[in-house]
């Protein structure tokens, strides 16, 4: 049976994606009921990612709370770095140095481990140009662990088809339900089920107005400003949402 357990990020928590319920569905969520639809058997699931997450936590505490779990895990998620990215002074070389000793933890707990790089958003981001050669350095550094640790990789950042505006939420930074299916479908065929990628009517994209922009930064990157000035994170006192082992269905 499989067992997955991913940890992460907003990205990894699914925020865009909301339900009916006001709860963050994602790629994660999708994957695993896609595991258990092609595996045709109800698969454990567990997702510890927590929006706001440096890469160190990430790979730090969440990693040995996944290890941790009972039974252990059959396979791990893990991706990260795109809040660090976002800081002043970010160093790549110590989120690439971060990545390989959690992959050498999964490789000694023998977990094998699904690692990706995020969705690019810069296309339309005021510091877009520094989290795209940010984001560019940090995906070109990781991708060798793919065959030095015998992992799967998924290079959402390089998929063109995502940085369109359609897949995004309002904020820029965060996919929306169309987004959360296109990764899901990545991952999916990534992982030996082949699945389509979830693709928008491609219509013409939207273009940006001045009363729209002057919205956008009061409403997203102004409060994303204060809580930096502040030290504070969208995910203080938050807990991943699925902490231990919940059954995912076939259907």
């Amino acid at each position: 049976m499989t067992r997955y357990v991913a940890i992460g990020d907003s990205f990894t928590e699914g925020l865009g994606d909301t339900l009916p319920d006001g709860s963050q569905r994602g790629w994660a969520d999708l994957v695993a009921a896609g595991l258990a639809a092609a595996e045709k058997q109800t698969i454990q699931y567990a997702n510890l990612a927590i929006r706001g997450r440096l890469l160190e936590p990430i790979v730090t505490e969440q990693l040995e709370a996944a290890l941790a779990l009972d039974p252990l895990p059959t396979l791990l998620s893990l991706n990260g770095g795109g809040n660090d990215m976002m800081r002043p002074g970010s160093d790549m070389s110590s989120l690439v140095g971060l990545t390989e000793r959690a992959l050498r933890r999964c490789a000694d707990a023998g977990v094998r481990v699904l690692l990706l790089s995020g969705a690019d958003p810069s296309d339309r981001l005021p510091f877009g140009a520094m989290m795209r050669r940010r984001g560019e350095m940090l995906t070109e550094s990781i991708r060798p662990f793919a065959d030095r640790f015998d992992l799967t990789f998924v290079d959402v950042f390089h998929d063109t088809e995502i940085r369109r505006a359609g897949y995004w939420s309002p904020d820029r930074l965060h996919l929306n339900a169309a987004g959360h299916r296109r990764v899901a479908g990545l991952v999916l065929t990534a992982l030996g089920h082949p699945t389509e990628a979830h693709v928008i009517d491609p219509g013409p994209e939207e273009p940006r107005r001045v009363l729209a922009e002057a919205r956008y930064y009061r409403e997203h990157v102004l409060p994303w400003i204060n809580r930096r000035l502040r030290g504070r994170s969208s995910g203080d006192a938050r807990t991943g949402k699925y902490r231990t082992w919940v059954p995912i269905p076939t259907a």
